[in-house]
């Protein structure tokens, strides 16, 4: 096997999702390193439905912070979450995405997609938009890894993108998808466990024991 082709797989199997992240600004041109990769994963028609937002001031992650915060908030009092225990959520989440020294949200626009007129296929476009998306977010991954930079993905965007479309002015074609928090890592996760292959993959069909 060719050293590359080592070098990339240790990559592969190296990268954790650092949560903790030291508060010393990252160089642009290393944010800048890890868009680039962003842009040279595969989509769908190679329509690349993908938009960034790179967000390091620190005003912004404060209001953006907070409102999501207070979105989430809602929906853990009205899943019948104690007072207590949704008051160090939300502050966690708070602390978690201001600290962050950068913060990338990730959207997705259709822009580019094929347009159909039945529902079925309108449906299936729109999930190959976001298999696009999380393919770019996976190189970013990959990027910030090997580039020494701790990264973590997280989907609260989901869950209130009226609110992250506000605080961010965004343009009504994007569709907030997901939050990278960028910085140089401040610890060192342990392996996460990893199902064995003869879980998740079957040959030809799924049949037990194929």
């Amino acid at each position: 096997m060719r050293a590359g082709a080592r070098a990339i797989l240790r990559i592969l199997r190296a990268r954790r999702s650092v949560r903790a992240l030291k508060p010393d600004p990252v160089p642009r041109e290393l944010i800048v390193e890890v868009l680039d990769a962003a842009r040279w994963a595969p989509s769908a028609h190679n329509a690349q439905p993908w938009r960034f937002v790179v967000i390091t001031s620190d005003a912004v992650k404060q209001e953006l912070a907070t409102k999501m915060a207070e979105a989430w908030r809602q929906d853990l009092a009205s899943d019948g979450v104690p007072e207590q225990q949704i008051k160090e959520l939300t502050e966690a989440s708070v602390r978690r995405f201001t600290s962050a020294p950068v913060l990338v949200l990730a959207c997705l626009t259709m822009e580019g997609m094929h347009s159909y007129p039945d529902e079925r296929r309108r449906e299936a476009e729109h999930i190959m938009a976001v298999q696009s998306v999380a393919a770019a977010i996976q190189n970013m991954l990959l990027a910030a890894h090997a580039l020494g930079l701790g990264a973590c993905w997280f989907c609260a965007p989901l869950f209130c993108p009226d609110v992250v479309r506000s605080v961010l002015k965004l343009p009504g074609d994007l569709e907030p998808q997901a939050l990278i928090a960028l910085g140089f890592p401040a610890e060192e996760p342990r392996p996460p466990p990893r199902k064995p292959l003869s879980e998740v993959v079957r040959w030809e069909r799924w049949e037990e024991g194929s």
